[in-house]
């Protein structure tokens, strides 16, 4: 007997609709109609299901800090991170927590079951890195959640980085992390970033860097870090998050850039709702919008992705940790509203960055974990248009969230009369 079957399922690049069987965890059975017995059905009703999204790039420690002890005035990058200086002294595990765990069931409720957090490593007592290590095992059930330690004040910037960075990798921190454009020099930024990614390569992990977090067109970090993947053969394991830089650049340099991450298969995320919010802000008209160049990235092979990045936090008044708002914030931005464009944004919150985050067991075929949202939309599209509502969301063959369909009622004055209909009865 079956865990669960999920009935009359729209797969995106499919005719048909499917059933799938779950059991023990994993997808047993796909076809077109099962005749088996389960434990559970539900029905898809030949709505969209995917994959879970997946947010590749966030800040756990600090979402939900909004206005304490005050509010972001000018809006900027750098406010944001002195706030966020005045807020580190005053943290406490149990608080860190208490938010991390209210943000992860918004996530989970939104259909996002992983989630790669940086985590700041300047408090000397790492009080965001032993909370949101216990989050991790907390959530492990419903959520994947990986950790970067991340030097948010500079690694060679704040003299005690080095040490509490080792410190926190030796804790179980994931993924190392960095912030060479927030260096004292740019020189300091470019060993910052050979430095972190030799640290990597030496104890086996992946690299993930805020790099190039800013509006100045001579800022290319990126070129060091592509320069160091392939030096340690690290191809794959590393990531550019932000690039926003590359928004104003010289389009040569950024086409060389773009070549070498596509050689040394380099992943890149970008951060839509953050970046046009907080890139551009010395400019008077026209105005930057900072996101990086992702259709470029589209149209070279480039495993970039789309992410969160903030939620009401220090540098962020907004959000609900809905990945469909942030692919849709990203295909206007990008200008990417061609038929297939808009469908690989959809692939830039679901396959791309379960790729980056090296998810094992990430998909749709036999065999794979059986995680699974059920949208009510009919395609990737219309997903993001509507942002769609989630149905269900599926981990490990048992559903975790359900919501009632959305129906709206819709009146217009005919010739004769009132008349009123669902949607759903729309052609």
């Amino acid at each position: 007997m079956l865990d669960l079957i999920v009935r009359n399922a729209r797969v995106s690049g499919e005719k048909d609709t499917v059933d799938f069987g779950c059991q023990d965890g994993r997808i047993a059975e796909r076809a077109q109609r099962l005749d088996a017995p389960a434990r559970e059905e539900i029905d898809a009703g030949g709505n969209l299901v995917t994959a879970p999204f997946v947010d590749s790039h966030f800040h756990m420690d600090s979402t939900l800090t909004y206005g304490k002890p005050r509010y972001n005035e000018s809006g900027t990058l750098y406010e944001g991170i002195s706030l966020w200086g005045e807020i580190k002294p005053g943290l406490d595990v149990e608080d860190i927590e208490r938010r991390a765990l209210l943000l992860c069931r918004w996530a989970i409720a939104k259909g996002s079951l992983a989630i790669r957090s940086h985590v700041d490593i300047g408090d000397p007592a790492l009080t965001a890195v032993h909370a949101l290590l216990e989050v991790r095992k907390k959530v492990s059930p419903w959520l994947d959640l990986q950790l970067v330690a991340f030097p948010q004040d500079g690694y060679f910037r704040d003299p005690n980085a080095p040490a509490l960075l080792a410190e926190a990798l030796d804790l179980g921190v994931d993924i190392v992390g960095g912030i060479p454009h927030f260096e004292r020099t740019y020189d300091d930024g470019r060993r910052s970033v050979e430095t972190l990614c030799r640290i990597a390569a030496d104890r086996g992990l992946m690299v993930d860097m805020h790099c190039d977090e800013s509006d100045d067109p001579t800022s290319h970090h990126i070129e060091t870090l592509i320069s160091m993947t392939a030096e340690l053969g690290m191809q794959g394991r590393v990531t550019g998050s932000h690039l926003t830089s590359m928004h104003s650049m010289d389009n040569t340099l950024a086409d060389k850039l773009l070549g070498l991450m596509r050689e040394t298969e380099v992943n890149a995320i970008a951060c839509p709702l953050i970046n046009i919010t907080l890139q551009g802000r010395k400019d008077t008209y026209p105005k930057r919008r900072g996101l990086t160049r992702i259709k470029e990235m589209m149209q070279r092979g480039i495993n970039y992705s789309v992410a969160h990045d903030c939620v009401m936090d220090p540098w962020y008044a907004g959000g609900s940790h809905d990945m469909l708002e942030v692919a849709h914030m990203g295909l206007h931005v990008a200008q990417m509203t061609g038929v297939h464009e808009t469908a690989d944004i959809f692939n830039a919150i679901t396959v791309n960055p379960a790729r980056t985050l090296k998810l094992e067991g990430y998909g749709l075929d036999v065999g794979c974990n059986a995680d699974m949202v059920v949208l009510q939309a009919k395609d990737p599209t219309e997903a993001i248009r509507l942002r769609a509502n989630r149905l269900f969301v599926i981990r490990r063959g048992s559903v975790v969230s359900r919501t009632a369909p959305v129906v709206s009622e819709v009146s217009f004055l005919g010739e004769d009369a009132l008349t009123s209909f669902s949607v759903s009865e729309l052609p």
